[in-house]
């Protein structure tokens, strides 16, 4: 109740100069990414699934390149899980770009192909949640909807004096309330760079809700080296152990759960990428 009590406090006026201070930084320093050059929603959503967790001038040539090689979500649904992955491939969390293939088999044959459907239906869609259906919603038909990702939840906390124990459900309040009505894509862009290069991490000190653990020798890295490995042949435990220099019990865990998320099969007593 402290955090919602918190929330209430905060006055039309305040919200105003919060709208003023962010468009205004916006219009001095907004950036030009390729995702808001179009309306597309199937390239909003890869890029949307791309930007998880992720930093942009990393994604920016992973999706210059993807748009290029699958233009539409019937092309991506068409496409082999090898090539997927092989494009994935040094971007991260690979299991994304499954979900991401997964999903665009959903759209093209329950939905038509009609991504916007889908994402007001996004409990059907696999990879696809709140936040996501309605970034794509927002930066593809200027609804006037709101999302509230780690940036944005940091924004509202810092630039309203709240508790880092504020309820989900009453930053969503708050983003709503702050929304200027009938530019939702810009306001989110917006709020983006806000975040990205004004009220950081680093400067507000405020953490994110959950953190992202070390890339070196974590279970991230043997994933990535794996899939590296087995993008080019199959190969047994036993090689791949040899090959990668890593501890078995690590190595195992890496492939059952790799094989769990559909990225890899076991053919026999080779692990080989899945071909669906």
């Amino acid at each position: 109740m402290k955090a919602t009590a918190t929330y209430l406090k905060v006055s039309g006026d305040q919200i105003r100069r919060f709208q003023r201070c962010v468009l205004t930084f916006y219009k001095q320093h907004g950036r030009m990414l390729p995702w808001r050059s179009t309306m597309d929603s199937y390239k909003i959503l890869v890029s949307e699934v791309m930007l998880q967790q992720t930093q942009v001038s990393r994604v920016i040539p992973y999706y210059i390149r993807w748009v290029e090689t699958w233009p539409t979500v019937q092309a991506l649904a068409r496409a082999s899980r090898p090539e997927v992955l092989r494009a994935w491939l040094g971007l991260g969390y690979n299991s994304r770009a499954v979900r991401l293939q997964q999903a665009s088999r959903v759209i093209t044959h329950d939905f038509g192909g009609d991504v916007l459907a889908a994402m007001q239906d996004y409990q059907k869609v696999p990879g696809v949640g709140r936040y996501t259906a309605q970034a794509v919603l927002i930066f593809a038909t200027n609804a006037d909807l709101v999302t509230v990702d780690t940036n944005i939840r940091r924004i509202l906390l810092a630039s309203f004096g709240l508790p880092a124990s504020t309820a989900d459900r009453d930053l969503w309040d708050l983003a709503l309330r702050c929304l200027p009505k009938g530019r939702s894509r810009e306001w989110h862009n917006a709020l983006m760079d806000y975040g990205a290069l004004q009220v950081t991490a680093r400067r507000t000190n405020i953490p994110p809700k959950t953190r992202q653990s070390k890339f070196e020798g974590s279970s991230r890295q043997l994933r990535a080296q794996v899939l590296r490995v087995l993008l080019d042949a199959p190969r047994t435990t036993q090689t791949l152990q040899q090959m990668l220099c890593c501890d078995e019990e690590a190595l195992s865990e890496v492939l059952l759960r790799m094989c769990q998320e559909g990225i890899l099969t076991c053919d026999g007593a080779r692990f080989v990428v899945a071909s669906d």
